[in-house]
């Protein structure tokens, strides 16, 4: 099976740095009266070190006369703050003034590279070109100061945009970037990358620098997007995935004021595919309120295709009973049936969890002009050269003609990397000849997202009659990703099954993990942490029953299971294809067992594991490793009746190098809150084919008085390769929880959301 996440690109990236040309500056439209201008020339390369893509030249990095180190930014910020981060990484190297630092949002173009903003692996990928291309900078104005000055370069550095000597003479970037501009570009065996020691930015928090605008409500997110003319569409769309419209009567549409035009979208019907608008009608307006109620008066007939008698709570009873039978074998060592046979004890549960919904706080929203051949558009998009793709090939016109504005992002959580809401502003935009921009409401998203899909899986745990944990069997179904672009997709690719569950670390003689089959009814996609939420439920719920079952402390449970200090390889064990490690090769980036009890035993201790609470409270523990990232966490809870407050959550992570603490707090701290919602509230429900749910009434997400009051988050010092931390926080959050429950009312939950007993 093709993996989803089997991205070559996602390798490490390497860099080359270079004087970009006057034409250069011409294509990407950035302007420089003088000063020094660096651009950065990325490529991927295979596993035999072979390039597999080379980007053209453009412009990262400029440094005007007065001073100003300009930096684009070409991923999309949504609030996890990589507008910050990266060119944090690239100014810390180059020892500027970071109040004297500028940032610009990059157009979508390939020339930047890889831009598609998922997967928590912007700083993992970017992390060394940017270093690299911020030291070669500080290198050609040292060059530059230095012989002014008449001095060996190794008696110069740079510290807050200003070339130093050992004398005490200065100079600043901004006077020296015309004579560095002159030289040439040094090689990379000349640079010399700052010692960990040395960093004045990397690794210590730092403010976004968005932060300012979003606060005072200054920033541009791709709902503010305006152009003089521009019109607002709505879109009555399909209610069932793989329908189409069989006819409309648009009459009493056209007589409302304001309305202006009727227009039909075609969609793909099956398979849905992950880029294209789902099929309906739009109405075009003067202004909102006009298309809504537009759209209200709109008499459409639907032909509701094969997905019409879709029932959720039935295809959940359906793989309920499909999980006891036996499956596709994954992954296998040593031999269950044996470790069964021979068990003292012997537990089984299944969980289950539901279709989720990204509820982005911006709900999807895009502005697109048409004319003269060329398409130009704004939007809130996690991945505009996606975007471009897709709109050239709907628009038949060439990529080059296609231009997309990157905005800022009212949240993303993975929805935004699909372009569906782009290609209907610019299919309506050509239609009807106005500036479109099409306006999801709340109720269209919760309809129409590309849901996380709802999850069955059983696990059987044998203990033996040493108290060890002697087998693992791991039966899950779930509706793949992959399915939405083909329905013969019946089962996990490797790439979800490497999201937790194959790569299953604990020290147990006999693992047999197996998939079987769920058909998809609907548009599936990846949601924050992907796969890795209902595998971690179900996982870490099942050894908090193991450590019950063996009479073990749960927090040392996991230790003992983790066994001796080594570095896991799962390859061999793999029934078919290979672990896909997130894109990187296993020995850059190890599955160590040492830094997930070193997590373990921090969060301990950070939250005081094992002290006394009063009756109906209690801490849960749980640990999961995701995007490369080692997470520990621990959650308080206080019951009362159907009441559930959680007091603190603490979290204790590895991420590797950290580059803005700042950040990576504040993704832990959101990534609690998000999960908290899909462990108490969240639920997706389908009859006859149709989102049961309308709005965040009937789609629940915690409110104010029910979110954890305090996170503490602790991160692991260290210099090795930094890794993801949007997405890890979420995973072991909702077992901690539960676990937690468990310990303060002996309720186990085996069900998402929650459904206490009073």
């Amino acid at each position: 099976m093709k993996s989803i996440f089997n991205k070559d690109k996602v390798k490490e990236v390497s860099g080359e740095v270079f004087k970009p040309t006057r034409r250069d500056f011409l294509k990407t439209g950035s302007l420089l009266s003088g000063g020094l201008a660096l651009g950065l020339s990325f490529w991927s390369c295979d596993t035999k070190g072979a390039k597999t893509a080379l980007f053209a030249p453009n412009v990262y990095l400029k440094i005007g006369a007065d001073g100003v180190v300009s930096i684009i930014a070409h991923r999309s910020e949504m609030g996890q703050g990589i507008r910050t981060s990266l060119p944090l990484v690239l100014a810390d190297e180059l020892g500027a003034d970071w109040n004297k630092v500028k940032i610009e949002q990059g157009l979508g173009d390939e020339k930047y590279g890889d831009q598609n903003t998922d997967g928590s692996y912007s700083i993992r990928m970017f992390y060394k070109p940017f270093r690299e291309a911020g030291a070669t900078a500080k290198l050609m104005l040292i060059r530059a100061a230095a012989a002014k000055w008449n001095v060996s370069e190794t008696e110069c550095h740079t510290e807050k945009g200003v070339v130093l000597h050992t004398s005490g003479k200065s100079m600043s970037f901004g006077e020296l970037a015309e004579e560095a501009a002159k030289l040439k570009v040094p090689d990379t065996s000349e640079i010399q990358l700052k010692r960990a020691e040395d960093f004045k930015l990397i690794g210590k928090p730092t403010p976004i620098v968005d932060g300012q605008d979003i606060t005072m409500g200054k920033a541009v997110f791709g709902i503010d997007a305006t152009v003089e003319g521009m019109k607002i569409a709505v879109v009555k769309r399909c209610p069932v995935v793989g329908g189409k419209v069989l006819s409309f009567n648009d009459e009493k549409t056209k007589a409302i004021p304001g309305v202006l035009k009727v227009v039909e979208i075609k969609g793909p019907g099956l398979p849905a595919t992950l880029s294209k608008p789902l099929s309906g009608v739009a109405v075009i307006a003067e202004n909102t309120w006009a298309a809504i109620k537009g759209r209200e008066a709109l008499e459409v007939e639907w032909d509701l295709g094969p997905n019409a008698t879709y029932d959720s709570d039935k295809q959940i009873a359906e793989l309920v009973e499909e999980v006891k039978k036996k499956g596709t074998p994954r992954r296998r060592r040593g031999d269950f049936s044996k470790a069964r046979s021979s068990a003292k004890k012997v537990i089984e549960h299944t969980y289950i969890a539901p279709h989720l919904a990204h509820a982005t706080m911006e709900p999807p929203a895009a502005l697109a002009v048409v004319k003269d051949g060329k398409c130009e558009v704004w939007a809130p998009t996690q991945n505009p050269q996606g975007a471009q793709t897709v709109l050239a090939e709907e628009l038949g016109i060439d990529k080059s003609d296609v231009t997309i504005h990157v905005t800022l992002l009212g949240g993303g959580f993975g929805r935004k990397s699909k372009p569906d809401f782009i290609v209907e502003a610019a299919l309506l935009a050509k239609a009807s000849g106005f500036p479109v921009k099409v306006q999801w409401t709340r109720e269209d998203d919760i309809h129409h997202d590309y849901f996380h899909a709802l999850s069955v899986q059983r696990v059987v745990a044998t203990i033996d009659k040493e108290n060890k944990l002697s087998g693992w069997n791991h039966h899950i179904a779930y509706p793949s990703i992959s399915a939405t672009s083909d329905i013969s997709v019946l089962q996990p690719s490797v790439g979800e099954m490497m999201l937790g569950a194959i790569d299953f670390p604990y020290n147990v003689p006999s693992i047999q993990i197996e998939t079987h089959d769920a058909p998809s009814h609907l548009r599936v996609g990846w949601l924050r942490s992907v796969r890795n939420i209902p595998q971690a439920f179900a996982i870490a719920s099942m050894l908090d029953e193991v450590a019950e079952a063996r009479n073990m402390d749960p927090v040392e449970n996991i230790i003992d299971l983790l066994g001796e200090d080594q570095n896991l390889s799962f390859d061999p064990e793999i029934i078919e294809g290979a672990y896909p490690n997130y894109g990187e090769s296993i020995e850059e980036y190890p599955w160590e067992t040492a830094r997930m009890k070193a997590v373990i035993r921090k969060v301990a201790k950070e939250a005081n594991w094992g002290r006394k609470l009063p009756k109906g409270s209690a801490l849960g523990f749980a640990a999961h490793k995701s995007f490369l990232t080692y997470v520990a966490c621990i959650v308080e809870v206080k019951v009362n009746g159907g009441d559930i407050e959680i007091p603190n959550v603490y979290y204790a992570l590895d991420c590797g190098t950290g580059v803005n603490t700042d950040r990576i707090k504040s993704q832990f701290e959101g990534g609690a809150q998000f999960a908290a919602s899909f462990a108490l509230k969240s639920a997706i429900t389908f009859k006859e084919g149709r989102v049961v749910q309308n709005n965040f009434d009937g789609y629940e997400i915690i409110r104010m008085p029910e979110s954890p009051k305090q996170i503490h988050v602790h991160i692991m010092e260290s210099e090795a390769k930094p890794t993801g931390v949007g997405e890890p926080p979420v995973p072991p959050f909702a077992p901690a929880l539960y676990n937690a429950i468990y310990a303060a009312t002996g309720q186990r939950i085996y069900e998402m959301p929650i459904k206490l007993k009073g």
